[in-house]
């Protein structure tokens, strides 16, 4: 395995405690969906994310970093989750948009590694990915109709810190790290563009108007943007997920 810049190392890991988080988030609502088969999907993901955690936390402890602090003994502060997963979501609608954007997002992040140590890694979580996000675009293109003002202020609260967790608008194939280091063969700013076109075919046959959404699609500024934490401003998750993710509620059972 060859030595990964500074950058990469982050920007894996941003992927990897995304992931995580995601794993969470999805273990707290796998009995509150509105039908038996939500609850199945969320199970069936919580694991699916989490097995992505392993593999990716595998590769980051070959760069140096340790295992004891990758799985969670760290403040919350060093998590560098995307800002949309911060907080459980308030309602049903709100974890469709806020987890599916955010999975789908993570999901363009990996896909666009060009690196060798990622060889066959990225196809398999790519496998699972496919289903993740079938089940959720559907669930968003039934609700852009049922619930279109709901799902407008969902995805008006949610967008700015997804396009943050992409990358900077300004990162294109010249100025990019990434692509120039070549451990991305895609910029942030080809990212964005994917996204936002798909997000315009999810919602494309609904009542949920993309293009009129209230929405800085150019933000944030690269001197606004914390390039480790993949975010802009110094939010985090609670102190309580931070004891779920690394067993500290768990620990008084643990066998010697």
């Amino acid at each position: 395995m060859s030595k990964w810049s500074d950058e990469a190392v982050n920007y894996v890991q941003a992927i990897a405690d995304t992931k995580l988080v995601l794993s969470q988030r999805y273990a707290e609502w796998m009995f509150s969906g509105p039908v038996l088969e939500d609850d199945i999907a969320g199970a069936s993901a919580a694991q699916d994310e989490l097995g992505h955690v392993r593999q990716l936390f595998r590769l980051l402890g070959q760069q140096g970093r340790a295992d004891d602090w990758l799985e969670g003994d760290r403040t919350a502060a060093e998590f560098s989750n995307a800002a949309t997963i911060d907080e459980r979501p308030g309602s049903w609608v709100e974890f469709v948009v806020r987890i599916g954007l955010t999975e789908r997002a993570a999901w363009y992040l990996i896909d666009a590694i060009d690196h060798e140590d990622f060889e066959g890694l990225g196809t398999r979580i790519g496998q699972d990915e496919y289903f993740h996000l079938e089940f959720l675009d559907g669930r968003l293109e039934t609700m852009g109709d049922e619930r279109t003002d709901q799902v407008t202020a969902a995805l008006e609260s949610a967008l700015p810190d997804v396009l943050a967790f992409l990358g900077p608008a300004a990162y294109d194939d010249e100025t990019d790290p990434l692509v120039a280091s070549g451990f991305t063969d895609r910029s942030a700013s080809a990212l964005r563009a994917a996204f936002v076109d798909r997000l315009e075919e999810i919602f494309g046959g609904t009542a949920v108007d993309v293009d009129a959404l209230d929405v800085n699609w150019d933000a944030p500024d690269v001197e606004e943007w914390d390039e480790r934490r993949r975010r802009t401003g110094d939010g985090t998750i609670s102190e309580g997920d931070v004891e779920s993710l690394s067993g500290v509620q768990n620990a008084e059972f643990r066998m010697e």
